[in-house]
């Protein structure tokens, strides 16, 4: 059985998903990929790992980083699974560029190269917003890109990590 839990945020109502013991899904109203982790039949009901969860975010919405990581269950692919990893890896108020993991990539898949694209769609693909950090991947210009909650989202979170953004922006894009 799943269940889900509801925390409303300063930047927007935020979804919880959990398999009863570990946190399987974060996602904010409305995002891409929305409640991608949840089966047809869940319920909606307190646990702990939503309350660890719930504090976690209370802290780190208070502009300061969480010392304690609520237990996770990360299930896809490998390599999703790995590129998530990395995502854990990228301290607070720091970013790294898709670039930058594909090269982390490459070296554990034992390969020269590897594409940055599907590294993309893997972070894209995160179903644990926040606490597992896609919103710290920039692009290899310091552009704001693909953040499935929406750039303004991925910005907001930035500046409550204090992360520098005088070197990031958010892309012009053509109506």
């Amino acid at each position: 059985m799943q269940y889900i839990n509801t925390y409303n945020s300063p930047i927007g109502k935020i979804t919880l998903a959990s398999n009863g013991t570990e946190l399987t899904g974060l996602w904010f109203e409305g995002q891409k990929y929305f409640a991608s982790t949840l089966t047809k039949e869940y319920e909606q009901k307190n646990l702990p790992v939503f309350e660890q969860t719930a504090k976690w975010l209370d802290i780190y919405f208070c502009g300061e980083e969480p010392n304690f990581t609520p237990p996770l269950y990360l299930s896809s692919t490998p390599f999703r699974n790995e590129v998530w990893k990395i995502l854990l890896t990228i301290p607070y108020g720091k970013v790294m560029t898709y670039g930058e993991i594909a090269k982390k990539m490459a070296q554990i898949k034992g390969v020269e190269k590897m594409s940055a694209q599907a590294v993309g769609g893997a972070v894209g693909n995160n179903p644990i917003s926040i606490i597992v950090p896609c919103h710290r991947v920039v692009g290899s210009n310091g552009s704001l890109t693909g953040y499935a909650g929406g750039l303004d989202i991925k910005q907001k979170l930035l500046q409550f990590e204090h992360t520098d953004m005088s070197r990031l922006f958010v892309p012009y894009k053509l109506q």
